[in-house]
């Protein structure tokens, strides 16, 4: 056991798996880990919190040994992997396999990805539960009525996993890699996935067929433990479309390689992985709220007009930092040029910067401001929503051109974009506060 002990106090401080063996080197328990030091030394700190089942793996332990990798991830998903090539029995005995979960890709002309617990993979009809090969392919129709995924052709599956919630997470993570069309409805109307860019499309014509052929075989190559591969396939495909001037093309091939290398997984250390920084609080990471700042303009054919600036701290408004701007360089109905000069302004003083401008317009209001900014070296996300005329219905405009502006789309603020009615409440107030103001100038000049 000593030098068991030893062992583990060289081991690196970085993501990755460990693999605890007996004396006749037979696997016992394969884990995942966010720090393989701390990770592997916490079995031996004692023994009142463990368990009989740990207790007992312990105690026949002779070696241990690990895997590095690159991020929280791909050690969940190498974990994964090594499972279910060498099902140790103190895995198979964690809980009742039935509630493994499964990534699952769809047979169908866009495929999905989807996560199916193995009790809902048993209700496809004939289907024989085994261990499959990674090339495996089962077209069993789903034949269950009221099963969600009644209607789905499986291609291929990917599992077991143990936490359905850590799954999620991961595919989402994924999924801002290469995006895939999530809904059984064969069209893009009203996805808010694909103004959000986590759907490419394929029903729109955004994207090819072929092109979101290669964004599922992506994804598979990471389920399979293939990103250094992957990686090198992508990096040939980026120096081809560059060769070819192809310079869009290449840019994209180029950021979903930096992504790659640099995939941002904070959100895998929760719940499951947090027994591993007992001594972290949430504090320790001194997050703020997402600061969001929304901009509208009023007038009635260029008279009286103004803008005001809303500032949302996280999913609450902050009214001591709301501002509101008198036009005062533009002279008829031009609402594109008031936008800017009220951005122009606002970046003029010593404010706290945004995570999120929202700009109540269109595409012409967003691409203004987006050349303001990279004149201003204002580098900040930025999106426009235009609204229909019951002011119900949203459509998000995104700097597509601009990847610098793209880049600071964090997951926290993509996830407040989620909620529509959220977006929806910030421009209503800010279109109440500019009419507020559009209207005390009016009143101001009805009385000289």
């Amino acid at each position: 056991m000593e030098n068991i002990i030893e062992k583990v106090r060289n081991f690196p401080q970085a993501p990755g798996v460990y693999v605890f063996r007996g004396a006749k080197k037979e696997i016992l328990y394969i884990g995942k880990a966010t720090n393989l030091r701390s990770r592997a030394q916490s079995y031996f700190r004692g023994t009142d919190s463990r368990g009989e089942r740990i207790e007992s793996m312990v105690s026949q332990a002779a070696d241990v040994e690990f895997q590095q990798t690159d991020s929280v991830l791909e050690a969940l998903i190498l974990e994964s992997n090594l499972i279910k090539k060498h099902q140790p029995k103190y895995n198979i005995m964690e809980k009742d396999d039935k509630s493994f979960a499964y990534f699952v890709v769809t047979k169908e002309e866009f495929p999905r990805v989807v996560i199916l617990r193995k009790t809902d993979l048993l209700k496809i009809s004939n289907f024989k539960f085994q261990i499959p090969s990674q090339s495996q392919i089962i077209n069993d129709k789903l034949q269950t009525k009221n099963f969600k995924y009644k209607d789905i052709l499986i291609d291929k599956y990917y599992g077991p996993y143990i936490s359905k919630y850590q799954m999620e997470i991961a595919l989402k993570i994924i999924r801002r890699i290469f995006p895939f069309h999530s809904n059984k409805a064969k069209t893009e109307k009203g996805c808010l996935d694909f103004q959000l860019g986590k759907c490419p499309g394929p029903y729109a014509d955004a994207i090819s067929k072929e092109d979101y052929k290669k964004n599922i075989r992506g994804i598979r190559m990471i389920l399979e433990g293939k990103k250094k591969r992957l990686v090198t396939t992508l990096e040939k495909e980026m120096e081809e479309a560059a060769k070819k001037n192809e310079f869009e093309k290449a840019a994209e091939l180029r950021n979903k390689v930096f992504a790659l290398n640099h995939i941002r997984d904070i959100a895998l250390l929760g719940r499951e992985f947090e027994s591993e920084f007992s001594d972290l609080k949430p504090n320790t990471y001194n997050l703020k709220p997402v600061r969001i700042e929304a901009y509208d303009i009023s007038n009635i054919s260029g008279k009286q007009a103004v803008g005001s600036m809303v500032v949302f701290s996280g999913k609450n408004p902050d009214k001591s930092q709301y501002r509101k701007f008198k036009i005062k360089s533009v002279e008829g109905p031009d609402d594109v040029a008031m936008m800017r000069e009220v951005l122009a302004r606002r970046i003029g003083n010593d404010w706290p910067r945004p995570d999120l401008v929202l700009l109540d317009g269109g595409q012409g209001h967003l691409n203004a401001i987006v050349d303001l900014f990279e004149v201003l070296n204002f580098e900040v996300a930025v999106m426009s929503v235009a609204k229909g005329e019951s002011r119900k219905n949203l459509n998000f405009q995104f700097p597509i051109s601009n990847q610098i502006l793209m880049s600071k789309f964090s997951k926290e603020v993509m996830g407040l974009l989620e909620d529509k009615n959220f977006v929806k409440h910030i421009m209503d107030e800010a279109h109440r506060f500019a009419i507020g103001y559009h209207r005390k100038l009016r009143r101001k000049d009805a009385l000289k």
